[in-house]
């Protein structure tokens, strides 16, 4: 479970991370939210996200609350605190995708990029089955979850949206956004249905190139 709160305060390959390009005022700020996730986390793996406080995550990370709540305005925040590079990775792929490529492709090959990394976002081997456990155990985490892809769905309705030259509140885009949510939704909650089953991570990792080879394939018929 030490495993979970070593790699968030590393940062698990979080781009910038490793201060290139960065002013020492900048990189001070990512080392900070690091270290407040990073005891975030261990102390919500060991005791659950409901009987860990703000405060108390303050204290393991030697700052004042109210520095905790400048880098996360909630508490759910200090736990998923990845929500924010999803969608940054998302709009990036989409807008900087090259000529010919279509948006879902580009989404396509972003997904298996983060699984070949092992990037946390990838959904499989970053985190253990503890991490999960605090998730499914806690009904304020699964709530922000929910808003959050909500909030993606939204995001990606305006990036199709552009990409397609349609207006934001049309309904095609819309309804792409949608299905595509749902389909790579399933795909991450079977994954880690079987992580939290005890599945070895290189079985899982090879079930989730299939599942998204299918997913894409699936999606690229329908829309």
């Amino acid at each position: 479970m030490a495993d979970q709160a070593d790699k968030a305060g590393r940062g698990g390959g979080r781009a910038g991370a490793d201060g290139d390009g960065l002013s020492l005022r900048e990189l001070k700020k990512i080392r900070t939210r690091e270290r407040i996730s990073g005891e975030a986390t261990r102390l919500f793996v060991a005791r659950g996200f409901e009987q860990v406080t703000v405060a108390e995550v303050a204290r393991a990370a030697e700052v004042s609350t109210m520095t905790v709540f400048n880098y996360f305005p909630r508490k759910e925040d200090l736990f998923l605190d990845r929500i924010p590079e999803a969608f940054e990775l998302v709009t990036r792929a989409v807008r900087e995708r090259g000529e010919g490529v279509a948006p879902l492709e580009a989404l396509h090959r972003l997904a298996l990029d983060l699984l070949e990394q092992g990037h946390p976002l990838a959904g499989v081997g970053f985190w253990d089955r503890h991490w999960w456990q605090v998730l499914v155990d806690s009904a304020a985490l699964q709530a922000r979850g929910r808003e959050a892809l909500e909030e993606f769905e939204d995001t990606l309705a305006g990036l199709f949206a552009e990409a397609g030259g349609a207006g934001p509140d049309e309904h095609g885009p819309r309804l792409a956004a949608a299905l595509t949510v749902a389909a790579y939704r399933s795909v991450y909650a079977t994954v880690i249905r079987r992580q939290m089953a005890g599945v070895p991570v290189e079985e899982i990792a090879a079930e989730q190139r299939e599942l998204l080879q299918h997913t894409y394939d699936v999606l690229s018929r329908v829309l």
